[in-house]
Order: C-alpha cells, then sequence, then structure tokens
C-alpha cells in the first residue's frame, strides 16, 4: 500500500494525490496537519527517506524563519519542531513498503514502486 503524506491545501500535495489515483494501487493519505507524526514517526520516515532531518524542514516557512532559522539545533531538536509544528514538514511525502520520497517532481513516486 502507498501512503501519502498530505496537506490538501498544498498544490503540490493535491497533484500528488492525484497522479497516485491514477495508479491500480491501493493508497491512503494521511492528513498530517490534523494527525501529526510522533517523533518515533519521523525518525521512522526520515530512515525511509534517507534524509537527515533538516533535509525534510520546510525552511522557507513562516515558523522556521521566525524560530529557528539562526539557531544551532540538533537533530533531536529539530525533529521535535516538526512534532510541534507539522506544518514544518516538507511535502507531499509517498511511502511505500521501505522506501520514501518527498514527491518533489512528482516522477518520483516512480522510484519507490
Amino acid at each position: 500500500m502507498i501512503t501519502i503524506y498530505h496537506n490538501p491545501r498544498c498544490g503540490k500535495s493535491r497533484e500528488c494525490l492525484a497522479f497516485i489515483e491514477t495508479y491500480n494501487h491501493p493508497f491512503k493519505v494521511i492528513h498530517y496537519l490534523q494527525n501529526p507524526l510522533t517523533f518515533t514517526e519521523l525518525e521512522a520516515l526520515l530512515t525511509k527517506l534517507k534524509l537527515q532531518p533538516i533535509g525534510l524542514i520546510r525552511t522557507k516557512e513562516s515558523i522556521w524563519l521566525e524560530q529557528f532559522k539562526d539557531k544551532s539545533l540538533t537533530d533531536k531538536e529539530i525533529i521535535q519542531s516538526m512534532v510541534d509544528y507539522p506544518i514544518l514538514m516538507e511535502r507531499p511525502i509517498a511511502v511505500y513498503g521501505e522506501k520514501a520520497v518527498i514527491a518533489r517532481p512528482l516522477e518520483l513516486i516512480k522510484t519507490i514502486l
């Protein structure tokens, strides 16, 4: 099953969902702003993405710029910032089994199927 971490207010995220819907493959949608990921879930997602925590941060998001930009943060503090402020998490993210991608561009989804 494909899992998409989705923000319905984001155009790229809506495009990703539409792209996944064209596959004959079961999928589920997680509205991560309404159902934020836990610290442990974010750690697991980062492992699947093969990213350091800063790689999952939307560094142009106003919360990041106002509260975190010029601070020297540990990986755990960066993950905690996404727990506290889920809007900081980059999107859309597609997960299939033990593989995941930030689906920008959308075609990256094909690399995990």
